[in-house]
């Protein structure tokens, strides 16, 4: 029996495109792809979301692959990417919903520690009852382990989770461990359908 309903933050509570926000500071062309692999790309990157790596030292690295006309933005990038993300103002109403029904409430999401300085920007986190990011410990789906991590943090039964994840391979390790899931691919009644389908009662 489903109780908690665990979210991922990158496009299920938050738009993330990482193309189209780097195009929105540079110009479509050789720049922009340089960028998009040496920074979002990146080993650094991900070492960030591991929380092995602090944000200095990931531009620090990550300069050295770049030509210097390209120090400047990169250091942006990785400093504020999260200063304007827009929200899915209909999935936070669903989690209100969810809420009110009475299901516990979850993140799950790879991200660095600068989290705990941007989350108050994403207003449905108001309504969880948990927040559980890679950086603080370590772990990135879809390694099996941080699942059962995170049911350990928040002392939950993995079989009472059912995960939304925008990636198949986070869903399917989620999945291989005991959780029902999802794969959110902007489709709201899909969504909506598939919580239905394994027992979600939602708001009329």
């Amino acid at each position: 029996m489903i109780q908690n309903i665990v979210f991922d933050m990158g496009n299920v509570l938050i738009r993330y495109k990482v193309k189209e926000y780097v195009h929105q500071h540079v110009a479509p062309g050789p720049d922009a792809e340089i960028l998009l692999h040496e920074v979002f790309g990146s080993v650094e990157w991900l070492q960030l979301d591991r929380g092995t790596l602090d944000p200095e030292q990931a531009i620090t690295q990550i300069r050295k692959r770049l030509p210097t006309r390209l120090h400047p933005v990169a250091q942006q990038f990785v400093l504020n990417w999260h200063s304007n993300v827009p929200l899915y103002p209909e999935m936070e109403e669903l989690i209100r919903q969810l809420k009110q029904k009475g299901y516990g409430i979850y993140l799950l999401s790879n991200t660095s520690k600068m989290f705990h300085t941007f989350s108050k920007q994403i207003t449905a986190l108001q309504y969880f009852d948990g927040q559980f990011i890679s950086a603080d410990c370590g772990l990135l789906k879809p390694d099996p382990a941080i699942y059962r991590a995170f049911c350990r943090q928040f002392g939950l039964d993995i079989t009472t989770c059912f995960f939304i994840d925008d990636v198949t391979a986070n869903i399917e390790s989620a999945i291989h461990e005991g959780m029902q899931g999802f794969v959110f691919r902007g489709n709201m009644p899909a969504l909506k359908t598939a919580l239905q389908n394994s027992g979600v009662s939602l708001l009329n």
